[in-house]
């Protein structure tokens, strides 16, 4: 079985984005993104931590801002105004504040791509991967699982602008049509809902669904499709999240590259 390592990757683009922010701090900006969210699950404050740990690994400030659904608005419109605040996200999924806040972040600094400002941290991601580990998309049936904001939406979008023969699947969809495919992308944070027999030999899987399960991060692939040898797959950890990391700081650093 070969895996689909995105960690190797990140770590390539980290050293160089280290010098990038160097250069910017020397010239008196230094980048910030701000982190907002509402949500104390495992999974967001491990992404959280991801992110913060890696903005001090570069040089780049993190503030991290936990809103209410009364104030969200106010903080996010207050943020967006603000000339030191080169990137903001949302951590998804939010629990009690409206999602129509997303909409406020300025196509400038909205550094995860969901308002079409920057191309979505987690779909280029996967493309990184697959494309640092030589995976041929054209001319290859490909199957996108999920139609998220995050994954399936803007990689649909992505792949379908580049001419690659993608079908997407939506909930209720019949998955063992999967079998068809060559390439499987999923992101849906439905625990195991790629079964191993959904998925012919010699398939490439991309697994981006990320959910909590007896307090561990968990992904959408079963554990019998991780223990064949005859695909190629992401490992639970370090396939997509390290390179969606490393996407989201490129784009605040493009951002504060250009105030």
């Amino acid at each position: 079985m070969k895996i689909l390592n995105g960690q190797e990757l990140a770590d390539y683009v980290k050293e160089r984005q280290v010098g990038e922010v160097r250069r910017l701090v020397a010239s008196g900006v230094r980048p910030k993104l701000l982190i907002f969210y509402d949500n104390d699950s495992p999974v967001i404050m491990k992404y959280i931590k991801l992110k913060q740990e890696y903005g001090a690994d570069i040089g780049v400030e993190v503030e991290v801002v936990k809103f209410a659904a009364e104030t969200a608005r106010e903080r996010i419109l207050a943020a967006a105004g603000d000339g030191g605040v080169h990137g903001m996200i949302v951590q998804l999924p939010l629990l009690v504040v409206d999602g129509g806040v997303l909409t406020l972040i300025p196509r400038e600094k909205d550094v995860d791509g969901l308002n079409g400002g920057f191309d979505s941290a987690t779909a280029a991601a996967i493309n990184w991967l697959l494309s640092g580990h030589g995976v041929e998309l054209l001319g290859r049936r490909i199957a996108i699982v999920g139609r998220g904001k995050l994954v399936g939406k803007p990689l649909m979008r992505m792949w379908g602008d580049s001419g690659y023969d993608v079908t997407a699947f939506h909930k209720g969809d019949d998955l063992s049509v999967l079998r068809d495919f060559d390439v499987i992308v999923s992101g849906t944070g439905v625990p195991g809902l790629i079964k191993s027999e959904m998925v012919r030999a010699g398939a490439v899987v991309v697994d981006a669904g990320t959910a909590s399960e007896d307090g561990a991060l968990v992904g959408d692939s079963d554990e019998a499709l991780r223990a064949r040898d005859d695909i190629v797959i992401t490992p639970k950890i370090g396939g997509v999240g390290p390179l969606t990391v490393s996407l989201l700081f490129e784009h605040v650093v493009r951002a504060a590259r250009q105030k």
